[in-house]
C-alpha cells in the first residue's frame, strides 16, 4: 500500500505543472529553481498582466499567488482566476496578516501560506492540494464510473466533479468547496462537526485555522443560493457542527 502512494506521489509531481505569481524576482527564482530540481514545472508572473498573459497561453495544475502584487493585489486576481477556472490556488500572506487569509478563501483559495515560510512547507502544500484536486478524483472516477446525485433541484456528479443548477447551469466551485459538497451530499441529515469536516475533506491530521470550515460553509451558502434560514441547505448546529438538510437521490 504505501509503495502505491509512493508511487502516485512522484507521478504527481511529475507531471504537476505550477504558476507562481510574486512581484519578488528573486523568491519566484528561488520557488521555481527548487520545484523544478523535485521534477515539477514552474511558470513565473510578477503581475496581474504576466499573469493573465500565462493563464491564457497554457493550463496550469496550481497557482501560487502572493497577495502583495503591484498594481491590482493577490486578493483581487484571485477573485478574477475562479470566475474562470477551478485550479487550485495557494494564496501567500504576511504573517500576521489573518484578514488576508480570511478573504482569500471567502474569494475562492484552497489554501494559504504565511511569510516567511519554512521552505519544505509550500512544496507539502502543493503536494496536499493537487492531491485533493486529482489523485483523489481519478480514484473515486476507478471505483464508481458514476456517481450522481439530486437535492432540491440541484445535480452534482463527483467523478466527473460537476455542479449543475436547477437551469442546468454548471456552477463553479473551487476545489475545496466542491470536496465540502461532496461530504454533505454523502453524509446528509446529519451532524457533522467542524473536526469532522476537516477530516473528511482534507484527511485526518489536517491543520487548519479556527474559521476555515465555517468560511467555505458561507462560501457554499452562496453559490447555492442558500440565502433563506426557513429553507437553509447547510443548517448551523449550534456548539455541534452543520447538516445537510435536504433529502439526496442517488441516480
Amino acid at each position: 500500500m504505501q509503495v502505491a502512494k509512493d508511487m502516485e506521489a512522484r507521478a504527481l509531481k511529475e507531471v504537476a505543472h505550477l504558476l507562481v505569481v510574486d512581484d519578488d524576482r528573486d523568491t519566484c527564482d528561488l520557488i521555481r529553481h527548487f520545484f523544478e530540481r523535485h521534477g515539477y514545472r514552474v511558470a513565473l508572473a510578477h503581475d496581474e498582466f504576466q499573469m493573465q498573459a500565462q493563464l491564457k497561453r497554457q493550463s496550469f495544475d496550481l497557482v501560487v499567488l502572493d497577495v502583495m502584487l503591484p498594481g491590482r493585489n493577490g486578493l483581487e486576481l484571485c477573485r478574477d482566476i475562479r470566475v474562470e477556472s477551478q485550479v487550485p490556488i495557494i494564496m501567500v500572506t504576511a504573517v500576521n496578516e489573518t484578514v488576508d487569509r480570511i478573504v482569500g478563501l471567502e474569494l475562492g483559495a484552497d489554501d494559504y501560506l504565511a511569510k516567511p515560510f519554512e521552505p519544505r512547507e509550500l512544496p507539502a502544500r502543493v503536494r496536499a492540494v493537487i492531491r485533493r484536486f486529482t489523485v483523489s478524483a481519478e480514484a473515486e472516477k476507478r471505483e464508481r464510473p458514476t456517481q450522481i446525485y439530486q437535492f432540491e433541484g440541484w445535480t452534482i456528479d463527483i467523478a466527473r466533479r460537476r455542479l449543475w443548477a436547477h437551469d442546468n447551469v454548471v456552477v463553479t466551485l473551487t476545489t475545496a468547496e466542491f470536496d465540502l459538497l461532496c461530504v454533505f451530499v454523502t453524509h446528509p441529515q446529519r451532524t457533522l462537526s467542524r473536526d469532522q469536516l476537516l477530516d473528511l475533506t482534507q484527511g485526518h491530521g489536517a491543520q487548519s485555522f479556527d474559521r476555515s470550515i465555517d468560511i467555505l460553509v458561507s462560501r457554499l451558502r452562496k453559490k447555492l443560493g442558500d440565502g433563506s434560514n426557513r429553507s437553509s441547505l447547510i443548517v448551523t448546529v449550534r456548539g455541534g457542527g452543520y447538516v445537510f438538510s435536504p433529502s439526496v437521490r442517488a441516480l
